[in-house]
């Protein structure tokens, strides 16, 4: 039986490996929450991350690294952007006291700040220096609560190897979940990351009561900046920004009570502060980090990304939503199709 460790308890990495124990194989889920690995072992639910629903009892949970990874095939991250790096440095040396390499597998979506690298690069840095091909990234349109209730979801599986790429495809894929594999494993981690700062604009647009013209606008915009990074900066194939990690990524959490990023927006474009919604969401907001970096990737190579831009200084610079609204629509005139 192939066994997957699940770094990571909360909604995302709970529903991923429930479903993928329903597929028969040994799940393990690590997390650092002993209330929330009691609760899943004992009552194979997870009430803080997924009310009122079930995980397959044959999950378990644990506060062991070393258990969890032991004899592990695939390592699948669910942990947020800022935790990843910590938890792929104590991965490593775990996985060289055991004299593993299983294939590791990314679903979280974010940029690091101050190194501006994206989770595959991470990853590679802290464990496979020499073997990038063993990273494989899934994103795409796609909620947790979506995925338990069975909803039909298609998303991306990338990696640099395209016969790892469909090894996940294949054990993800079921009549409900399907997986299409993709070579552009920056491009798909981009979008996915990038992807979140727009949808906290979004929520904002919906805050201030704004119709569905500004939200296509803004939508579409978006994309366009998340493609320019994507290409110029990280040399990324544009034609992936036109698929499910790009435009579909974008479209679901850009209009989905389900998106922790739009409901932020949501509640800044209604005068509520970042630190209180932070401080009540129960969850991590991965745009609130993630435009740390694009800002900080915009200032070093000049990137033109005013959307992206404005929901920093709102975020972080105390800037008015009504004031960034009205420069937005007042900037110089532009072409639309551009890199």
């Amino acid at each position: 039986m192939t066994k997957i460790a699940v770094l990571g308890a909360g909604s995302w990495g709970t529903v991923l490996g429930s479903m993928l124990a329903d597929k028969g194989y040994e799940i393990v889920l690590y997390g650092n929450n002993e209330k929330v690995n009691g609760e899943v072992n004992q009552h194979h639910t997870n009430e803080h991350y997924m009310k009122n629903w079930q995980v397959n009892e044959t999950v378990t949970a644990t506060g062991d690294l070393k258990q969890a990874l032991k004899a592990a095939e695939i390592v699948l991250f669910v942990l947020p952007t800022q935790a990843i790096r910590s938890v792929a440095q104590n991965v490593s040396k775990v996985l060289k006291q055991i004299n593993a390499k299983p294939l590791l597998v990314t679903a979280t979506k974010g940029i690091e700040p101050g190194s501006k690298k994206l989770i595959s690069e991470i990853l590679t840095e802290e464990i496979y220096p020499d073997d990038e091909d063993k990273i494989v990234a899934i994103s795409g349109p796609s909620h947790a609560e979506s995925v338990a209730q069975k909803d039909l979801t298609a998303i991306s599986c990338a990696s640099t190897s395209r016969k790892n790429a469909q090894k996940v495809q294949q054990l993800f894929s079921n009549d409900y979940f399907r997986l299409y594999t993709n070579s552009d494993l920056i491009g798909v981690e981009v979008a996915g990351a990038v992807k979140n700062v727009i949808a906290i604009a979004a929520g904002i647009l919906v805050g201030k009561h704004y119709g569905d013209d500004a939200k296509a606008a803004l939508m579409t915009r978006g994309l366009a900046e998340i493609t320019r990074l994507g290409v110029n900066y990280f040399g990324a194939d544009p034609m992936t920004f036109s698929g499910l990690s790009g435009i579909g990524d974008l479209i679901v959490t850009c209009t989905s009570v389900n998106s922790r990023n739009w409901r932020c927006g949501k509640q800044l474009g209604e005068g509520k502060s970042l630190d209180y919604i932070l401080q009540n969401m129960g969850q991590v907001v991965e745009g609130a980090t993630t435009v740390k970096a694009v800002h900080e990737l915009c200032q070093e190579k000049q990137i033109d990304m005013p959307i992206s831009e404005a929901i920093y200084r709102v975020l972080y610079q105390n800037s008015n939503v009504d004031d960034e609204i009205t420069r937005m629509m007042g900037r110089s005139p532009k072409q639309e199709i551009r890199l």
